[in-house]
């Protein structure tokens, strides 16, 4: 890992950062880089199956995503999450700690509590 100087890099090379279009202050449609086409739909297919399984942070980040920005958008943002994830794990050789599926609700308990009144 000591070609990439940070994540970004590598997910830059990988072509899963997220693209940028703004002009005259008005954010407009930004593209993907057209990366490693390989690595790009390997990790894309994993983000999709780290979709479907229960109780996990990729899964409620997934969702959390598609929810308001549509499902390939979400499997992007999953397959970028991941990449950030193993680039880490190989440059710090460290195991992979699961954040579990609650993290988002743990890290504002006072937003969670307005939505769900909101709903009822």
């Amino acid at each position: 890992m000591s070609r990439f100087p940070s994540a970004a890099h590598l997910a830059s090379w990988a072509g899963l950062c997220p693209g940028n279009n703004e002009s005259a202050g008005k954010r407009k449609r930004g593209r993907t880089r057209p990366g490693n086409p390989h690595l790009r739909t390997t990790l894309v297919e994993a983000a999709r199956s780290a979709a479907r399984t229960k109780n996990t942070y990729l899964s409620a980040q997934y969702h959390r995503i598609a929810a308001r920005r549509g499902g390939n958008r979400a499997a992007v943002a999953v397959a970028h999450t991941m990449l950030v994830i193993i680039y880490h794990m190989l440059k710090e050789g460290t195991a992979y700690q699961e954040l579990g599926a609650d993290y988002f609700d743990k890290l504002n308990h006072d937003a969670v509590a307005r939505r769900a009144i909101k709903r009822l």
